[in-house]
């Protein structure tokens, strides 16, 4: 039986692929807090790997921003983009979780990633997220999930979700599984 619209959840390959679209910037911050609510749920959430690709100006940067604010992150929020990395605390007290956002985009060589030290921090407990992994291409461990954001225009963005390990696989199930009724009508 023919569906009048693509699954939301694809098998392939490599894994499964969650597809929405974005029509606005609350549509991203709606996602970011879901997010930031199963990864706190999820067994070995807050230890999660997670890529974001895309173009200059896709919104990798606006979707960390609303995730940290969902996941309790207080204060300023900077862009990692000459730090390379910035560090940051979610929660308080028991609940307290290390996140760490990295933007790979002023690397010129993978071998910077392996200089700079980042190994102990990806041994190190918490939620790993990451721009242009693409510029440290062979250094990272797989990602439990890669995030693909495409601007369609100034407000709409098209998303495709790939889990790359078991346990993101996992996650995108039961993601889809739970799945909101709005971002069922906006897969595509």
């Amino acid at each position: 039986m023919p569906l009048s619209h693509p699954p939301i959840v694809e098998s392939q390959a490599t894994g499964l692929t969650w597809r929405s679209l974005w029509p606005d910037e609350e549509a991203t911050q709606a996602f970011a807090t879901r997010l930031a609510e199963r990864l706190q749920r999820w067994p070995g959430g807050r230890d999660a790997s997670i890529e974001l690709r895309g173009d200059l100006g896709a919104g990798k940067t606006t979707l960390v921003r609303h995730l940290l604010r969902a996941a309790g992150v207080q204060g300023r929020i900077k862009s990692p983009t000459y730090a390379v990395v910035e560090p940051h605390q979610a929660g308080s007290g028991e609940a307290a979780w290390p996140i760490w956002h990295f933007d790979f985009y002023r690397f010129s060589d993978p071998r910077e990633w392996a200089d700079a030290g980042f190994r102990d921090i990806f041994a190190s407990p918490g939620l790993k997220l990451m721009e242009w992994p693409d510029k440290v291409a062979g250094q990272l461990p797989p990602a439990d999930w890669v995030i693909a954001l495409n601007a369609l225009d100034e407000d709409q963005r098209q998303v495709h979700i790939t889990a790359q390990t078991p346990r993101g696989q996992q996650w995108l199930q039961a993601w889809q599984a739970d799945a909101a009724p709005s971002e069922a009508s906006r897969a595509n």
